[in-house]
């Protein structure tokens, strides 16, 4: 278990290796200041975007590399999410944590490929489950020989293009495993509700943070840019960077 709460932070996918290099930069700064451990979060290919034009990433190969200079220069551990199964290996040769998206939770031999890497899986509880339904899941990392595996809230459907967080789904998943992560900007989203891609709200990120606290969560996973409006994916959930540092300060 945790001994201190774990932050999981940056860009939603990689756009650029300056976009990342500037994230990483005061991600450090950060993890200095408040002596907490802070992961480096960065996907590789939005494989699950609202449309078929949505900007996805540099993919798998280059996405690694651009990962590994991160954790080369600024010593971060790193995660990042995988889509299909094949895709572990390469991903476990270089990330910390291995993520696994919220509509694939149940997709056993993602899951089980995850595990196998011995890295730590992450995974993401679906919209459309309870924290009590992630025991499953977890049992299948577990007998796939997972070393370690993190759960993470990130809301529940509520009718169309909204969500809702039951907070009380984190003791629920506390239950299943130690740690368990608040995913505060994907929870503040409005899927497919513009036109196309998905929207959010992101002045309720904190408040997100926040109750999550209060109900004893481990770790807090927040999607960051620089300009989050500019940004390529997830845009109107992103955290501004510069807000990172007071947020923190009110968790720790």
């Amino acid at each position: 278990m945790m001994n201190k709460p774990t932050f999981i932070a940056g860009p939603c996918v990689i756009e650029s290796q300056e976009l990342l290099g500037i994230v990483a930069e005061e991600l450090v700064r950060l993890n200095n200041k408040y002596d907490i451990d802070i992961i480096f979060k960065a996907s590789f290919d939005k494989a699950n975007r609202t449309s078929i034009h949505s900007f996805r990433g540099p993919g798998l190969e280059k996405g690694l590399e651009m990962l590994q200079a991160i954790k080369d220069k600024y010593g971060l551990r790193l995660l990042t999410d995988i889509h299909e199964s094949y895709q572990a290996k390469a991903v476990g040769d270089v990330v910390d944590v291995i993520q696994i998206p919220a509509f694939l939770c149940r997709q056993t031999d993602l899951l089980a490929a995850a595990a196998k890497t011995g890295k730590i899986v992450n995974i993401k509880k679906a919209q459309f489950l309870s924290g009590r339904d992630m025991r499953y899941p977890v049992q299948k990392c577990q007998e796939s020989e997972a070393k370690e595996v993190w759960l993470t809230e990130r809301g529940n459907c509520f009718g169309y293009n909204n969500l809702v967080v039951d907070f009380r789904n984190i003791p629920d998943m506390k239950e299943i495993v130690p740690d368990v992560i608040m995913d505060c900007t994907h929870s503040v989203q409005r899927p497919s509700a513009g036109d196309g891609k998905t929207v959010g709200d992101r002045k309720f990120v904190p408040s997100m943070a926040l109750a999550a606290k209060a109900f004893g969560a481990t770790g807090y996973f927040f999607e960051v840019h620089p300009t989050p409006d500019a940004g390529l994916s997830d845009a109107a959930n992103m955290l501004e960077l510069e807000k990172l540092d007071e947020l923190i300060g009110k968790l720790i």
